[in-house]
């Protein structure tokens, strides 16, 4: 038997949560950045490994990087 780790793969849902951010700034990013992808899908449920988390967290700081210069403020 080999050693195998099991990739832990989240929902939308799940990821907005786990980074603390409102569910429709998650779409926005998944809407507009292409190179997102998810990793497997259970149905309709789009599932994304930590890979894509990280790639979303990225997004999500330089939109609020971009932002704060404005007012301090998020948009998205």
């Amino acid at each position: 038997m080999t050693n195998r780790t099991i990739a832990k793969l989240r929902t939308l849902g799940v990821l907005a949560a786990d980074l603390d951010v409102p569910l429709h700034r998650v779409q926005y990013i998944l809407q507009t950045r292409g190179h997102i992808k998810p990793s497997a899908r259970a149905g309709r449920l789009r599932l994304y490994d930590h890979e894509a988390v990280a790639l979303i967290r990225h997004e999500l700081n330089a939109i609020d990087a971009r932002n704060s210069g404005r007012n301090g403020d998020s948009y998205v």
